[in-house]
């Protein structure tokens, strides 16, 4: 299939120039199409100093429809579902194209780490924080839960 050779040479990019915003990026087992990222807290951000586990899954007419992503590390942001992490971000929905790939996507999340948008949320309260301008409550919220669950203590 095109979207295994596709997948393969998207794996081998990634290991001769690795993505500065992951610790890893692998294809999970035997399958190609179900891949774990480790994400890195973007330094001068709340989420600085943390590193997420995010499932990355990829349909089989991928690079045709966008792959779907999911925290497994818990993270308090407005786009990302609390318990099921669920990302909620236009690059993974409406505006896909077969020009991004997983690294790229994954570079698109962890930039809106830094730039919630807190009028499609996932998290109701994170963006509520977000649209009250409560920058200090917002940041306090995320380095909790950085230190509880993404420190690696």
């Amino acid at each position: 299939m095109a979207s295994q050779k596709r997948l393969i040479k998207e794996l081998a990019a990634y290991k001769k120039d690795p993505n500065p915003c992951l610790a890893s990026l692998t294809a999970d087992g035997d399958s190609l199409y179900k891949w774990t990222a480790v994400m890195r807290g973007t330094e001068g951000t709340a989420y600085e100093n943390g590193l997420w586990q995010v499932e990355i899954n990829i349909p089989e007419n991928y690079p045709l429809q966008p792959p779907t992503m999911f925290f497994r590390t818990k993270i308090c942001h407005p786009n990302i579902h609390f318990e099921t992490g669920e990302v909620c971000i236009d690059v993974l929905k409406t505006q896909w194209s077969p020009a991004w790939t997983i690294s790229s996507a994954c570079t698109a999340v962890s930039a809106m780490l830094s730039l919630p948008e807190p009028d499609s949320p996932l998290n109701i309260d994170a963006a509520n924080l977000v649209r009250c301008g409560d920058e200090s409550a917002m940041e306090g919220l995320v380095r909790y839960y950085v230190n509880k669950y993404a420190s690696g203590n």
